[in-house]
């Protein structure tokens, strides 16, 4: 069974996309888009510094595009039997596989980085990178923490990301690092992603995703906020808000794609990162995985 997967936020580069721009169908999109988005993000995904792709209303809707415009060039090719997304990569997902139009999945996704950015802005926070402990350890001495930090993204085993305050976020690698994690590795983020102090854009997206058309996707979906299948509008509706403030459980997610019968991992958009991730992922897996083709 193939599994196709959609990456998140840090996977852009400059000269993104710049190779589908000559098939017909990719270069309408990209017109479309840029009709929506209001100005040419096409031009700073082909040709732009890296510090234009790290703009807020560049970075979200720029790895949105090319993973959804490559997935529909792909056109009969593209026949998953699953699929998933890490955080920004679910609305790629969704879009790719018919759940939502490829207009109302842009727009979201636009609405998406405008809130978190507002979010983010409302109060200093941060996120960090915790290499070599047990996800319970990481939750255990975060749960101690009186200030703001939480797991954010289960990315594979021996690699979660915390989030939260700055305040709570230091203490956490304080106590992490004596705990014997190998690294505790401050983010260079806007904010503390996948948190609590991401309510204030749940809020505000709430509504718009709850009224975009959200159809079932051509194959179940494997969501971020508890790492199930599935194909119901209602809950997929559910999963996207909830997921702003909760943890990315990419480890699950591959893990129970795998379980289920994975045994082709094609990631579609910028980077391979999530191809790396799986790997490590599928060596924890105690099943067949040794089948499992990256």
């Amino acid at each position: 069974m193939k599994a196709y997967i959609f990456p998140g936020q840090g996977a852009q580069f400059s000269g993104m996309g710049k190779d589908l721009y000559e098939n017909p169908l990719a270069k309408e999109l990209f017109e479309r888009a840029n009709e929506i988005i209001g100005f040419r993000i096409s031009d700073i995904m082909f040709s732009g510094s890296d510090e234009e792709l790290k703009q807020t209303n560049v970075t979200q809707p720029a790895i949105f595009l090319h993973s959804v415009i490559l997935a529909k060039v792909l056109g009969d090719d593209f026949k998953p039997d699953m699929v998933a997304g890490h955080s920004l990569g679910e609305f790629s997902a969704l879009v790719a596989a018919s759940s939502m139009s490829f207009e109302d999945g842009l727009k979201l996704v636009i609405a998406r980085a405008n809130a978190m950015q507002k979010a983010c802005e409302l109060q200093p926070s941060t996120m960090a990178a915790i290499l070599g402990l047990a996800d319970e350890v990481v939750e255990e001495i975060c749960a101690g923490i009186d200030a703001v930090v939480v797991p954010a993204n289960y990315n594979c085993p021996g690699q979660l990301v915390i989030s939260g305050s700055i305040e709570g976020v230091d203490e956490a690698c304080l106590k992490l690092t004596e705990a014997g994690a190998k690294r505790a590795l401050k983010l260079s983020v806007g904010g503390a992603f996948h948190s609590p102090l991401m309510e204030p854009a749940k809020v505000e997206l709430q509504e718009a995703i709850e009224n975009t058309v959200v159809s079932a996707p051509i194959c179940p979906i494997y969501q971020n906020i508890d790492a199930k299948p599935t194909s119901d509008p209602a809950t997929i509706k559910e999963n996207l808000i909830a997921q702003l403030t909760g943890a990315v459980r990419w480890t699950q997610t591959a893990s129970n794609m795998i379980a289920d019968g994975a045994t082709s991992f094609v990631e579609v958009g910028p980077g391979n990162v999530l191809q790396g991730l799986v790997k490590k992922v599928s060596r924890e897996v105690q099943t067949s995985s040794a089948n499992v083709v990256i």
